[in-house]
């Protein structure tokens, strides 16, 4: 009778002891989906970083910063265009990614611009009155024309 005590006390022990760890666990998830419900809109955080809230559509509400590599991972529901007041378009592929710093959006892949044909958008450069475009070409358009959040229309490819 005293292995059976001793061996039903160990088992007793380790679930006691694990008490912590499960703890811990559960408390990280809680913490992280607490902390996934109060993020900022991008728009915001487009804002925080000095460029136009209207570079991304509207439809662009989940997003994902990395906050020690500055990647920015921002995900729509469809590949969309956006129309500027300066008649620019913009075509977003489901997943835009991006390296973001201060009045900047750099090794930017997912986004696309109309010059005479459709060309890869690899910068964006924000200066003052202006945002400067590197796409084949560098391309220089108003700042102002995207300060408004715009919706995106659906098309079918990138």
């Amino acid at each position: 009778m005293g292995y059976w005590f001793s061996s039903k006390a160990k088992d007793v022990t380790k679930d006691i002891n694990d008490v912590p760890k499960n703890i811990k666990g559960g408390a990280k998830k809680l913490v992280s989906s607490a902390t996934e419900k109060r993020k900022k809109p991008l728009s915001d955080v487009l804002q925080e970083f000095e460029l136009p809230a209207g570079i991304f559509p509207r439809e662009a509400t989940k997003y994902v910063l990395d906050e020690v590599t500055k990647k920015l991972t921002v995900s729509l529901p469809t590949i969309c265009e956006v129309s500027y007041r300066d008649s620019s378009v913009l075509r977003f592929s489901t997943s835009v990614t991006c390296h973001i710093e201060k009045g900047k959006l750099s090794e930017i892949e997912g986004l696309k611009t109309k010059v005479v044909i459709w060309v890869r958008v690899t910068n964006i450069v924000c200066e003052e009155a202006k945002l400067h475009f590197t796409a084949g070409l560098n391309k220089t358009r108003e700042r102002k024309v995207y300060q408004v959040v715009r919706d995106g229309v659906p098309v079918d490819k990138f």
